[in-house]
């Protein structure tokens, strides 16, 4: 099988490397003639071209990567599944709910691979916290809370909300479930009507919940998510090279009932040494060999706009708690 990847700017170029490492990509589309040259320049056997019909019309190619602005997702999306291309689009799927529901509509009823670029769900470091989340290493979950910042990638067909906070809504979901409802604020500096900081709050059943900042306007990177159990405590840190560790602290309760904090040293977990990219666009391509449904698959990506479009609705009414309905 072959595939095309739409789009090579920011992080388009990426997918371009892990997917032609597979031996799997045939054509690279791109509407910017120069980023087409740089391309051609590093992968000489690579075809390229601005013409996104052409690609739709190649026989050859059975799956599209989509990772053009994502106020163009749902628009090449819904062209390429029409096509009957199997489908892996960058978050967030769509920006709007009823776009999504679309897609979705549309590649099960032609029996198509739809997937969405919720990457850290393929880090081994999340794969790693989840087995132990699931072993009950950490024991009951309290409170997971994130922090996506840095300064740029500016935005001007979405918020920060939408570019940065999938990664960590996608992950907070899958640890917890969809969250009963939310509330989140937002502020902006820079261009009118669209936030450059969000903080969000997601409250789950059975007291826990949790808290997404992100921002563009930061004077440094941080990828940081902490949860807080009963047992231990662990956090991911992505820009450390200690990516996980494990922490024990305890509460002691002294007679006239003060809770004391104690703390115990972090201990760092062994993670297989593998890029994430490279692991999602493996199992997109096996899932497409096999026509078996990925991990992030349309529903999932669902379930992240829905989630999305009560924060948005939140920040719209200035920060108003907003219920939400499972799908």
């Amino acid at each position: 099988m072959k595939v095309a990847v739409i789009g090579t700017g920011y992080w388009g170029k990426n997918l371009v490397r892990v997917f032609y490492d597979l031996n799997v990509l045939k054509t690279v589309c791109d509407i910017d003639k120069k980023r087409l040259k740089e391309i051609k320049k590093l992968y000489p056997s690579l075809e390229t071209t601005t013409n996104f019909s052409s690609v739709l019309a190649d026989k050859e190619i059975k799956a599209v990567v989509i990772a053009t602005p994502a106020v163009t997702h749902f628009k090449l999306a819904k062209e390429a599944l029409l096509a009957e291309k199997d489908v892996f689009v960058e978050k967030p799927l769509a920006l709007t709910l009823k776009e999504g529901k679309k897609l979705v509509e549309i590649s099960e009823k032609k029996k198509l691979i739809l997937m969405v670029g919720h990457l850290l769900l393929y880090h081994p470091a999340i794969v790693k916290l989840k087995e132990m989340i699931k072993k009950g290493k950490l024991g009951e979950i309290r409170y997971i809370f994130s922090n996506r910042l840095n300064f740029g990638k500016l935005r001007k067909e979405e918020n920060v909300l939408w570019s940065f906070a999938p990664h960590d809504i996608s992950i907070m979901i899958d640890f917890l479930g969809i969250p009963k409802r939310v509330m989140a604020i937002g502020k902006s500096y820079l261009q009118k009507n669209i936030p450059d900081i969000t903080l969000s709050f997601l409250e789950f059943g059975g007291k826990k919940a949790g808290h997404i900042f992100v921002s563009w306007l930061n004077p440094f990177k941080e990828q940081k998510l902490s949860i807080v159990g009963s047992k231990a405590m662990a956090v991911f840190d992505d820009q450390s090279d200690k990516k996980l560790i494990l922490y024990h602290h305890k509460v002691k309760w002294e007679k006239n009932k003060v809770p004391t904090a104690l703390k115990g040293d972090g201990r760092v977990i062994k993670i297989p040494q593998k890029e994430p990219l490279a692991e999602e666009a493996k199992h997109f391509i096996f899932c497409v060999k096999n026509r078996k449904r990925p991990k992030t698959d349309g529903k999932e990506a669902l379930n992240v706009l829905l989630v999305l479009d009560a924060c948005q609705k939140s920040i719209d009414k200035d920060g108003k708690f907003i219920e939400i309905k499972k799908l």
